[in-house]
């Protein structure tokens, strides 16, 4: 049997999963289980990529994800290598952690997010054991084998997650969304529910049948997109993002300040954190690419600069209308490019 088709777009949600070679642990103990979620949470903020939801067993794991950028294989292959790496120097060996590529199935946001998610949330209790059940569920209410805990109780909230997704299916994310996704999960303890995963057997798409129709639609559309931009050079070039240094000879005029004087400014500045998020969004290029471009800073700088702009017009209507200008300006200038 063929295996599905790697789809991928903007704003895809996925769920996904690795196992570990020859089904051995890729977890040794509980260090090795920070060092994923560290490892996890960087190449999220790298590849601008939300978390939803994780599990991690001990010879597998599974993901709840969004892609805004539509870039599922290389958030996947950089994660993957990063761990293997860090796993392998630890314990001096060498070879594949996993067991072949990671598989993802594509969830249908409207009808099947939520069951994705409690499906990921229970997954340790359908691992046999002597223990009872019960006591089973009260440890995984509190154990960071998955992000639970986090949508229970802001106390346990994780800087990585992306709990709003989930928790605005019950309302606003307050104490009463979080109660009841909490009896949504508990609804699953113990009773025989289908998994949700079934539905994409064979397609690799969890979803409705509008869905499914949906998704086929938009892969013959870039099928068809692709064939004529490998045919018609000029339609390839009309496709092209606009390169980094024109966005930035752009982004320098927009703000009034020289190209020089944005690269040299201190790294609390607003200007090269707003410069940092337009170069990220417009020109597809990594985050160590951007400090290349901006002074030779790590990628580090550049995703705590980026965080802190975001955050910033989070909290400020004037700077926020300011970006908007600029980043539709851009756009425009980057859509009637030749």
């Amino acid at each position: 049997m063929s295996r599905p088709l790697r789809i991928q777009y903007p704003d895809a949600y996925y769920h996904v999963t690795c196992r570990g070679n020859e089904q051995r642990a890729i977890f040794l103990n509980s260090e090795d289980q920070k060092e994923f979620l560290r490892l996890l949470s960087r190449s999220l903020e790298i590849f601008s990529v939300r978390l939803l939801a994780y599990a991690l067993m001990p010879n597998h794991f599974h993901l709840l994800v969004c892609t805004p950028k539509g870039n599922l294989s290389e958030f996947m292959r950089h994660f993957n290598i990063s761990y293997t790496g860090a796993f392998n120097r630890k314990y001096k060996r060498s070879g594949h952690l996993y067991q072949g590529r990671y598989k993802a199935f594509l969830v249908d946001r409207n009808n099947y997010l939520l069951e994705v998610s409690r499906y990921i949330h229970l997954n340790p209790l359908r691992v046999k054991s002597q223990a009872p059940l019960e006591r089973r569920w009260q440890d995984l209410l509190i154990s960071d084998e998955t992000s639970l805990p986090g949508y229970l109780d802001f106390k346990n909230h994780q800087d990585f997650i992306h709990y709003e997704t989930i928790l605005e299916y019950f309302g606003p994310e307050d104490r009463k969304s979080r109660d009841e996704y909490g009896r949504f999960v508990s609804e699953g303890v113990g009773r025989d529910i289908p998994s949700p995963l079934e539905k994409g057997k064979g397609t690799g798409i969890v979803g409705n049948e509008d869905f499914i129709r949906e998704v086929k639609e938009r892969l013959a559309r870039d099928q068809k997109d692709s064939k004529l931009l490998r045919e018609q050079p000029a339609l390839r070039k009309l496709g092209q993002s606009m390169t980094s240094d024109e966005l930035i000879d752009r982004y320098a005029r927009l703000v009034g300040m020289s190209r020089d004087e944005i690269a040299v400014k201190g790294r609390q500045s607003i200007e090269r954190g707003m410069l940092m998020e337009l170069l990220y969004r417009f020109c597809h290029i990594t985050q160590p690419e951007i400090g290349r471009l901006l002074g030779g800073v790590d990628y580090s700088a550049v995703s705590q600069a980026r965080k802190r702009f975001r955050m910033k017009i989070r909290h400020d209507p004037e700077l926020a209308k300011k970006f908007s200008r600029i980043q539709d300006h851009i756009g425009q200038m980057s859509r009637i490019k030749i």
